[in-house]
């Protein structure tokens, strides 16, 4: 399989920052005609949380009836939602320069980069931290490491799981649960 090549990308980090902005978008599909659907962040200082953006985004076709079943977007929401170059700019607005943290955050990382790159001509060149790869370390016993399954092991409510900020709150609560576990 021949994957893009993103020179600019930010780096992996293993690192518990204590500020920084998690990011979440949900998706029309899966390969390579993906197209973002919704795009949501949500900012934290001193681990508080201090601001957010979400937006939905206008598909170029039908949302697949899968993703309404995932997620709940429907194809009249998202044909409501904003146009996609506007909407990565007030994202990169509002990111600024800040680590970004995610769940599995590389497949979102690659996703806007390569809408940026293509749309905006600049590239995401955030540093990153994937709270996957923590709850794989931390909890190996567990029957699997999605963030619903992680955050239900800490007790943290999934309550509208797969829409992106809820997505980037729950990921939130399970990064920092990791944190004390593995940091004490």
């Amino acid at each position: 399989m021949n994957f893009p090549s993103r020179p600019f990308k930010g780096k992996s980090l293993l690192a518990f920052p204590d500020d920084y902005t998690v990011i979440d978008i949900e998706t029309n599909g899966f390969g390579a005609d993906v197209e973002i659907l919704e795009l949501s962040a949500v900012r934290f200082r001193g681990q508080a949380l201090q601001d957010s953006f979400a937006t939905l985004v206008k598909p170029s076709r039908r949302v697949h009836p899968f993703i309404t079943a995932l997620t709940g977007i429907t194809d009249k929401m998202a044909r409501s939602g904003a146009e996609l170059v506007p909407s990565l700019r007030r994202f990169c607005d509002f990111i600024g320069d800040d680590i970004l943290l995610g769940y599995n955050v590389n497949f979102d990382i690659n996703i806007i980069y390569d809408n940026m790159l293509a749309r905006l001509g600049l590239p995401l060149r955030n540093d990153f931290v994937d709270v996957l790869r923590f709850a794989r370390k931390a909890l190996p016993r567990l029957s699997d490491h999605k963030q619903t399954t992680v955050a239900a092991h800490f007790g943290i409510p999934t309550d509208g799981a797969h829409r992106a900020e809820a997505d980037c709150l729950i990921c939130d609560g399970c990064f920092k649960n990791l944190k004390r576990l593995l940091c004490g």
